[in-house]
């Protein structure tokens, strides 16, 4: 994936400051009045994420220690959507109250899909499989700003001379650039699934 390709590409770029991941998130975090907001490790790859309902930022190992390019986006991207919280960015409010509902859309759209469709006389579960996953496509659409803006506040904090240089920003605006377009590729996956599903259910009419 071009996601995956650009945050390799810029893990081999250490940043001339010499800063690892967890310190600019811990730097921005109380520049923006966060001091009570976390910064831990968590296992994996790509892990990193940023928990509203315990309020803390977990780094994922490769971010976490690391001085590169991409560990420096990543963790400033995290830190975006702790301002997010703080400042009650209405998108985000918006995707954690989608959440279960997509959880449920996105495990019992399809199978509920299929029964209705090849069972005539309860053909009715059809439009409730497309229902289910509108759920968990109205869940991809809202993520959209929600990263896109954290992305934004990312690269608008990382540019302000502190933590990176100027060509330094290039690169890490391509790592967070990349990752966006990613979710945008889950999104127009999930637009064209429903369009399936909508032509199948027209189609027995």
């Amino acid at each position: 994936m071009e996601g995956q390709s650009t945050y390799r590409q810029f893990s081999e770029v250490r940043s001339r400051l010499g800063m690892t991941g967890e310190q600019v998130a811990r730097r921005i975090l109380d520049q923006n009045g966060l001091s009570d907001v976390p910064v831990v490790p968590v296992a994996g790859e790509l892990t990193d994420h940023y928990d509203p309902k315990d309020r803390k930022v977990s780094l994922s190992e490769g971010i976490f220690a690391s001085t590169s390019l991409s560990a420096l986006a990543v963790a400033s991207h995290e830190v975006g959507h702790a301002i997010q919280h703080k400042v009650g960015y209405a998108p985000m409010s918006w995707r954690a109250g989608l959440v279960p509902v997509a959880n449920i859309g996105s495990m019992a759209a399809m199978p509920l899909f299929f029964i209705g469709m090849f069972i005539p006389s309860i053909g009715w579960m059809m439009d409730l499989g497309i229902i289910f996953f509108g759920a968990a496509l109205l869940f991809h659409l809202v993520t959209l700003p929600v990263e896109f803006d954290a992305s934004s506040r990312a690269i608008a904090i990382l540019g302000n001379g502190s933590f990176l240089a100027p060509d330094e920003v290039t690169g890490a605006k391509k790592v967070l650039s990349a990752a966006a377009w990613t979710y945008v590729a889950a999104a127009t996956m999930s637009l064209m699934t429903m369009l399936r599903l909508i032509i199948l259910r027209n189609s027995r009419d």
